[in-house]
């Protein structure tokens, strides 16, 4: 049983007992949370695609802890004419457990 879920404009499968990174939510850690942008699921034999989303299935996880991504370096350069920078960046990110997948 697995489910594609939308948060933060980014989709991600997901199945009973998974932990995700998704972009950062304003939830504790400990809390339950409920994702209701369920874009597609499949339990085997049902299989359901939302249009956008499906109305009767919902994907209930909980927060383990909040932190932060990988850094990125982005570099910027301009020839000839001696300018150079150099940025950092680092995205804040939750990590969820999916605790289970509900479908009525």
């Amino acid at each position: 049983m697995y489910a594609i879920i939308e948060t933060g404009s980014k989709q991600y499968r997901v199945s009973t007992g998974d932990t995700v990174e998704v972009e950062k939510l304003p939830d504790e850690p400990g809390e339950p949370i409920e994702f209701e942008k369920v874009l597609f699921y499949s339990d085997g034999d049902d299989v359901r695609c939302g249009t956008p989303t499906l109305d009767d299935v919902r994907v209930i996880g909980s927060v383990k802890s909040q932190g932060l991504g990988k850094k990125l370096v982005v570099a910027t350069y301009k020839r000839r004419t001696g300018f150079r920078r150099k940025k950092g960046h680092r995205q804040q990110l939750t990590k969820v457990v999916i605790d289970r997948i509900v479908a009525s």
